[in-house]
């Protein structure tokens, strides 16, 4: 009486290996595409997230630009530099604050701000320099420089003098624009669109270029103009 032998004959365990190899082939190679999407989504979201932050922080500064009696102790300098990468604004403004920019030193509450895109072969980062002791006559810049947004393609200012809207507003003019509007946009990673934050802030002509107009006169607006809406690299450079 002869036993007859049960098991898998080598052709059935190599089909089997081969099978197991491929399933798992195709498991791996769907789990990196899901892993690289969720990756792009995040970064799409970080990078949404840093325009808000930064439209939010130069929003703040320019409504609480500081106001004097004297126009020549208030600034608002809007200027346009020119580089490799191409133009860029640049905005330095006195804004009232309360948080400080030196904790273990005293200071008062009116700052000099300037926002500037700094931008470099692989890299670029809208920053924000904060100088505790303004003085209108010194021309040394000085001051903490802090990044609030990274990958940022454009910033651009313009200015609204009641008749035009202009791409800089020299120190000379001895006035603020009625209207100030900002566009933020950054890179996404894997599309060609970018991401775009847009506001406009309104100062009032009245108690600006009145003699001995008193302090904090006039009501500061803002508006948002499509905020968080796409837009491609053409259509979000400086609007004209």
């Amino acid at each position: 009486m002869y036993l007859r032998k049960t098991g898998f004959t080598l052709v059935e365990v190599l089909a089997a290996s081969t099978i197991g190899v491929f399933i798992a082939l195709v498991a791996m190679g769907t789990l990196r595409v899901i892993s690289a999407s969720a990756e792009m989504v995040d970064s799409n979201i970080n990078a949404a997230a840093e325009v808000r932050f930064a439209s939010s922080i130069i929003s703040r500064d320019l409504l609480n630009l500081y106001r004097d009696t004297n126009i020549k102790n208030t600034r608002l300098i809007g200027r346009v530099i020119e580089s490799d990468e191409g133009a860029v604004s640049c905005l330095t403004l006195y804004s009232v604050g309360r948080i400080k920019a030196r904790i273990d030193q005293p200071e008062g509450d009116v700052y000099e701000v300037e926002y500037s895109l700094l931008k470099g072969e692989e890299k670029s980062a809208l920053c924000r320099r904060l100088w505790p002791n303004p003085d209108p006559n010194e021309d040394e810049l000085r001051g903490i420089l802090s990044v609030i947004a990274e990958d940022i393609e454009v910033f651009a200012v313009r200015y609204f003098d009641g008749e035009e809207w202009q791409i800089e507003w020299p120190e000379e003019m001895e006035s603020v624009p009625e209207l100030v509007e900002v566009n933020i946009a950054a890179k996404q990673p894997g599309r060609t669109d970018m991401t775009v934050e847009s506001f406009i802030v309104n100062f009032p002509r009245s108690g600006w270029r009145e003699a001995g107009a008193p302090e904090g006169s006039g009501q500061e607006e803002i508006r948002s103009e499509g905020s968080g809406q796409e837009e491609t690299g053409a259509e979000s450079e400086m609007r004209r």
